[in-house]
């Protein structure tokens, strides 16, 4: 059976292009969905283990699928694997924190993390929060919004919500400070492809960057103005992927 991507086709590309040269080794999808990203990573020789809050949606028998909640305990052993793949987690789960300080406790050493989140800092996110208060990925979820997506959802997903929602707005800073106070340290930021739409506002973009080097070098550095303002974050698409390293537990 083939299985089924819960993501954009370009934020499984950007993971596959950070992977290619890396050897082989143990290595953690989840969540895992319907299984289209382990395969991906199978092909690239990793032996990939898989954990979903919902293994019953996994639709493929040649993977090891365990059932997990990244708001809790993961099933695996301390330092049991060489790298963690996290696409399309941290913004579905209540705490982030809890699924960052899980990876670091289920890698080794130097064990390589790859995990993704909405990018709500590029220039047309900024432009849409000033004007309604609320990003594209992390529109209200008033009742009557709870009750649309469920109904979208009711054909294969019902009484999944954890599949549909959005509900933890996090952004480069936040993903950056809990992953160095979980011992890893960012060794490059990615974006899943560039929006079109963003070269419409270069005009504002260049003002934010000019306002920013009006700062001193050391706040600059202290406020990491100048990774916010970058070609990934802010004219980013919409996804940032983050390659980080455990360096310290």
């Amino acid at each position: 059976m083939k299985a089924v991507a819960m993501a954009h086709s370009a934020i499984y590309e950007t993971v596959e292009k950070i992977l290619e040269n890396e050897k082989g080794g143990r290595l953690l999808d989840v969540p895992a969905g319907h299984g289209a990203l382990a395969v991906k990573l199978k092909n690239l020789g990793f032996e990939v283990y898989c954990c979903d809050l919902y293994p019953e949606l996994f639709s493929l028998d040649e993977f090891e699928i365990k059932g997990g909640n990244l708001d809790g305990k993961l099933p695996y052993d301390d330092e049991f694997f060489d790298k963690v793949i996290c696409i399309e987690g941290l913004e579905h789960i209540e705490n982030p924190a809890n699924a960052i300080r899980e990876f670091a406790r289920i890698l080794k050493k130097t064990g390589d993390l790859i995990v993704s989140v909405p990018n709500i800092m590029n220039i047309e996110e900024r432009l849409k929060w000033l004007f309604s208060g609320y990003t594209s990925h992390f529109k209200p979820l008033s009742k009557y919004a709870l009750d649309e997506i469920r109904e979208s959802i009711k054909e294969g997903y019902a009484g999944m919500d954890e599949v549909a929602l959005h509900v933890n707005p996090i952004g480069y800073s936040e993903v950056r400070f809990l992953l160095e106070k979980s011992g890893f340290e960012v060794e490059k930021t990615y974006l899943d492809k560039p929006k079109k739409n963003s070269l419409l506002f270069l005009p504002i973009v260049w003002t934010i960057r000019l306002a920013g080097r009006f700062s001193s070098a050391n706040k600059r550095k202290s406020r990491w103005t100048d990774e916010l303002n970058s070609n990934e974050v802010l004219l980013g698409g919409n996804t940032l992927i983050f390659k980080a390293k455990l360096v310290s537990r």
